[in-house]
Order: C-alpha cells, then sequence, then structure tokens
C-alpha cells in the first residue's frame, strides 16, 4: 500500500469512526459535562486540566459506546431510514461484530477513565449507557414514553462535570441534571415532528399523542416553561453553591423567553419547518445556557 492508499484508508477509518460515535452529538455532550465542571470547581474543588481532559476524553467513550450499541440495535431499522441508511453498519461499512468490539472497548475505557477521577462519575456514565441503550432504544418502536425514558441519560452529561469535580451529587448536580432533563423534551419532540414520516418508516412514534397535533405542540410549549423555571432556579439561592446572579437570570430569561417563541410558532404553524427551526434553536438555547451559567460563574 503506497503513502496515497495509507493516507484514503486512514481518513476513511477516521470518518467511519466519527459516524459510528455520532461525533457531532458526542462533543456537544462533553461540552456539556465540561461546563458542569467548570461550574463544581473552587477553591474546595480546585480545577485540575488532568481531570479536565479526562472527562472529555472519558465521556466521549460513554456517549460514542451508547451511539455504537444504539446503532447495532437498530441496523435493520436504521436502513429503512433515509436519515439514517447510510451510517456504517446499516450500510454495511462496518460489521455487526466490529461494531459491537467497538462498543465494548469504549465502555470500558470510558468506565475505566471516569474512574480515574472519581467512582461516582463512572457509576453515573454507566447508568447513562445503560439506560440508552437497554430501555430507551428498545422502547422507541413501543411507546412515547421512550423519550421519557431517554430524558434520563441524556440528562447525566451537564451534572456529570459537577460529580467530576467535587465526587458529590447534591442540590448543585441535581439541578443542573434537572435542567437538561426538561430540555430532553421540547428538543427531541420537535425532531420526532419534522422526521415525522422518516420515523414512521422505522415504526418510531417519538411524539406524545403519537401525531403532528395541537396537544403535541402544547406539551412542547409546557415543558420548554418548565425548562425556564428550572434554569431560573440558582437565582433563588436554593440550589447550594450553584448560584446565579440577577443580571444573568435576566440574560436566561430572555434566552428562555426566545425558545419559548419558538414552541409558540410550532404551536400557531403546525408545520415541519417550525418544528425545525425550534430544535435549531433549543440547541443553541442550551449552549448558550452554559456559556451564560460558566461565565456568570468566573464573572461574579
Amino acid at each position: 500500500m503506497d503513502a496515497s492508499e495509507k493516507t484514503v484508508s486512514v481518513k476513511t477509518l477516521f470518518a467511519d469512526f466519527t459516524a459510528i460515535t455520532k461525533a457531532r452529538l458526542a462533543i456537544s455532550v462533553v461540552f456539556s459535562s465540561m461546563a458542569g465542571y467548570l461550574l463544581g470547581v473552587s477553591d474546595e474543588y480546585p480545577f485540575s486540566w488532568v481531570t479536565f481532559m479526562l472527562l472529555g476524553i472519558g465521556g466521549y467513550c460513554m456517549v460514542g459506546a451508547s451511539n455504537v450499541f444504539n446503532q447495532i440495535i437498530e441496523k435493520d431499522l436504521d436502513s429503512l431510514m433515509d436519515r439514517t441508511k447510510n451510517r456504517p453498519v446499516p450500510s454495511g461499512k462496518i460489521s455487526v461484530k466490529n461494531a459491537f468490539y467497538i462498543g465494548c472497548a469504549l465502555t470500558i475505557a470510558g468506565i475505566a477513565i471516569l474512574y480515574s477521577i472519581n467512582p461516582k462519575t463512572a457509576m453515573f456514565g454507566a447508568i447513562s449507557i445503560f439506560l440508552y441503550t437497554s430501555i430507551y432504544t428498545p422502547l422507541k418502536t413501543k411507546t412515547p414514553l421512550a423519550v421519557f425514558v431517554g430524558a434520563f441519560p441524556g440528562a447525566i452529561p451537564f451534572m456529570l462535570g459537577w460529580v467530576a469535580a467535587t465526587n458529590n451529587f447534591g442540590i448543585e448536580a441535581g439541578t443542573l441534571f434537572m435542567i437538561q432533563f426538561f430540555w430532553q423534551f421540547p428538543h427531541f419532540w420537535a425532531i420526532g415532528w419534522f422526521l415525522y414520516d422518516d420515523y414512521k418508516k422505522a415504526g418510531f412514534f417519538m411524539l406524545p399523542t403519537r401525531k403532528k397535533d395541537k396537544k403535541t405542540a402544547l406539551y412542547t410549549i409546557l415543558y420548554t416553561i418548565w425548562l425556564i423555571l428550572a434554569s431560573l432556579l440558582p437565582v433563588t439561592g436554593l440550589t447550594g453553591e450553584l448560584k446565579l446572579s440577577y443580571v444573568s437570570a435576566v440574560v436566561v430569561l430572555l434566552v428562555g423567553v426566545w425558545m419559548l417563541v419558538y414552541a409558540v410558532k410550532l404551536y400557531n404553524k403546525m408545520d415541519g419547518p417550525a418544528a425545525r427551526k425550534l430544535m435549531l434553536v433549543s440547541v443553541s438555547y442550551i449552549s448558550l445556557l452554559q456559556v451564560i451559567y460558566v461565565l456568570d460563574k468566573f464573572i461574579r
């Protein structure tokens, strides 16, 4: 094999690895964990570059493992949907056996790396893989309650960073968990709405009523409101060491209202483009929220 062929081979392997681990999703999850870590550091729990990097690498391994196992389980269903049929496992680029080896390697590496931070971090990481692959994934073809179940592993990363920094799960980590938990619903219902026809091919019904109706749109508005209220909770002083200044609370509220506007637009328009815009805004919302929280901590 000459140099050019080796380069192509390495690029192909990298492309397949990023695809099977869903790199963009994994990186966004790692971002949440790192934000949580920065919120947890203090004079009592000083910042450590080693821990920060271990959290990022271990977190990617855990998310990547969940995504690999998910694609193995849903291989036949993924092949039915336009957005997933070209993924490495359903397309045959990576065999089920090799994907399983990759998933196991990532799981072992992820748990070991997170355990080196502290046992609680490894425990929550392992719980997230179990819930995502063993409960959420099988439920997706059976009940819309799968979104509720999936919200638990989806909400772990933000609080995982706090646990990594402090080796403690208390009101602070619980609040971070609650924020990202409520965020899951409008985010995934928006995805389920604009990808409804594609999901239907595989028998996935992600919307709470199984239909693109007013009730689903109303639920999306209500959960967005719960999300906004949860995001403002630290300003009350009831969340221990997790605090938020009044100025930052106003900014968080404005960002929340921005997302709520798009949830209301979905209710009024009831179409795919409105759902897609809500999904994009929800992604921006959670990232902005985390940035605001971190900036507030270090500027306040």
